[in-house]
């Protein structure tokens, strides 16, 4: 059974990890946020340049030829952005699944004492009973394990994807125009 004691702690413990997860949030929010800006003033102060190098164009080809400059910086910078988008959304992803990592080990611990103190009282020739018991919680701890373990592969394995179809569309050359 637990105390007064026990129960002010966990919430004093539950109290910290939500202002902990929400510090972090900001954090994320105020990253987003500075990236965003920057990439307005990027973007503003291109698009000022290419409207002058536009207005000094002298025939078509030669804004063909301007265009087709724009495209793979544009790429880049696309690609660029997304990245840094990823970065910040699987960082505070990381952040959080540490917290709940631990906050369900805690919880895992809490209920195997809760389990060691239920067994020590239990009466005699309840033994298979105990033993019934201590087999389902090493079961959901091996389930809990396997679990975390395939989420992590998962993560993993869209990190390398998202970054093999980053690197491929890189790669890519845009495609000039011809003369008709």
């Amino acid at each position: 059974m637990l105390t007064v004691e026990q129960i002010l702690a966990a919430q004093k413990a539950q109290v910290a990890t939500l202002f902990d997860l929400s510090s972090k949030a900001l954090a994320s929010v105020e990253k987003l946020n500075e990236l965003n800006l920057q990439a307005a003033k990027a973007s503003l102060s291109e698009s000022a340049s290419h409207a002058q190098a536009v207005l000094s164009v002298k025939d078509v080809q030669e804004l063909v030829a301007l265009q087709s400059t724009v495209l793979q910086p544009l790429a880049e910078k696309a690609a660029s952005y997304s990245r840094h988008l990823y970065d910040i959304a699987s960082g505070v992803g990381a952040e959080f699944g540490k917290v709940a990592e631990a906050q369900a080990a805690d919880a895992q611990k809490q209920f195997a004492s809760a389990v060691d103190t239920a067994v020590k009282s239990a009466p005699q020739g309840s033994e298979s009973a105990v033993a019934a018991v201590k087999n389902a919680m090493s079961t959901a701890t091996s389930a809990m394990e396997s679990v975390q373990k395939a989420v992590k592969q998962a993560t993993e394995l869209a990190e390398a994807n998202f970054n093999a179809v980053t690197t491929s569309a890189l790669a890519a050359k845009p495609v000039k125009a011809t003369k008709a």
